[in-house]
């Protein structure tokens, strides 16, 4: 169903019901969808489900209606309707849906944060004093109030997807502002972390991209801190401090999930998996893929399968969703239901 033009801004309504109006009306079905402006997607849940593995990125995660939890190193970040989600790095986590219905589905945004563009407004000054006079504002997930201030330029980025030709134009100015607005609110600290150069946070950040590339290398976590420039003391200090994690953890955890996506998808066996993603020994492979995801691969596969078949013959008629955490959520409230 496409909305009629201007319908978002409808008079009456608040600004959240006034985004759950135009995420509902772009979302036929469960699951996430990719929108015409870079950068942003939307969600829609039916049913609360527990928490599924996931790898979440520099992005603000707003709620138009229900509510959604995070979990991150053992601690829970929970957010409505009426705060935000912010992540500054690339790090595992655990998503868990807590408010939806079939009448009342949750319904949210996530829109991926650009940190060349947080330095650069970072850099042009007339932003609030650091509030961590340390330098560092701890794990790289935090929940923020969402101000009229910040839900204005979302707003109005909302009503661009009815003006198609608008969105070259306007949407990287609006996204510019959506920036620059969550560099004045109180989650400040965890996004100027990853936009100064000179930050350890930005850092973290460049040595994780590095694992990203190359997690089936065997991993020296001093030359990776030389790397960037940072003692080995220091920087795993500050990488567990960022992430929840130490950097070989980090490595791991993205093996098994790369792992378990060419299961999943490209059908490979276990040890074949485990091989192509750097392990040696297939049975401490099987271990270890246990303790993150509480079964052996090969029946964790097959209930994956399983509660995948179930899902799609929810979903049948729905149009196609972007491949994000939605799946996995699915799958978890598929099984919580049987």
């Amino acid at each position: 169903m496409t909305p009629r033009p201007h319908d978002t801004v409808a008079p009456g309504r608040s600004p959240h019901e006034a985004m759950a109006h135009a995420i509902g009306a772009r979302t036929p079905g469960v699951g996430d969808y990719a929108t015409p402006i870079a950068g942003l997607s939307f969600f829609r849940r039916d049913a609360p489900a527990p928490p599924v593995v996931c790898m979440v990125e520099p992005s603000i995660v707003l709620v138009a209606q229900g509510a959604k939890q995070l979990w991150v190193g053992g601690a829970a970040y929970p957010y409505d309707t009426s705060q935000f989600l912010v992540t500054s790095l690339d790090m595992p986590a655990n998503s868990e849906v807590k408010a939806a219905s079939a009448a009342r589905p949750c319904l949210g945004l996530v829109l991926k944060l650009d940190v060349r563009t947080l330095a650069e407004l970072a850099a042009q000054g007339g932003l609030p004093p650091h509030r961590d006079r340390r330098g560092s504002s701890g794990v790289g997930v935090g929940i923020g109030t969402a101000t009229a201030a910040l839900l204005a330029p979302i707003g109005r980025l909302l009503e661009l997807l009815e003006e198609p030709d608008a969105i070259p134009v306007l949407a990287p100015l609006i996204h510019r502002e959506i920036h620059y607005r969550l560099l004045m609110s109180d989650q400040a600290d965890k996004l100027r972390q990853i936009a100064s150069v000179d930050g350890q946070g930005h850092r973290i950040a460049r040595a994780i991209d590095w694992l990203k590339l190359n997690y089936t290398s065997p991993l020296r976590v001093d030359e990776l801190a030389a790397r960037v420039q940072m003692s080995a003391p220091t920087f795993h200090h500050h990488f567990r401090q960022l992430t929840a994690m130490s950097p070989l953890q980090y490595q791991k955890w993205l093996r098994l999930n790369e792992a378990k996506r060419l299961m999943l998808n490209e059908h490979c066996d276990a040890a074949s998996a485990a091989f192509k993603v750097g392990y040696e020994s297939p049975s401490q492979f099987s271990r270890e893929y246990s303790r993150l995801f509480g079964a052996p691969p090969r029946r964790d596969i097959e209930v994956l399968r399983g509660g995948a078949r179930n899902v799609e013959a929810l979903a049948a008629g729905a149009a196609s969703t972007a491949t994000t955490t939605a799946d996995l959520e699915l799958q978890a409230a598929a099984s919580s239901s049987d």
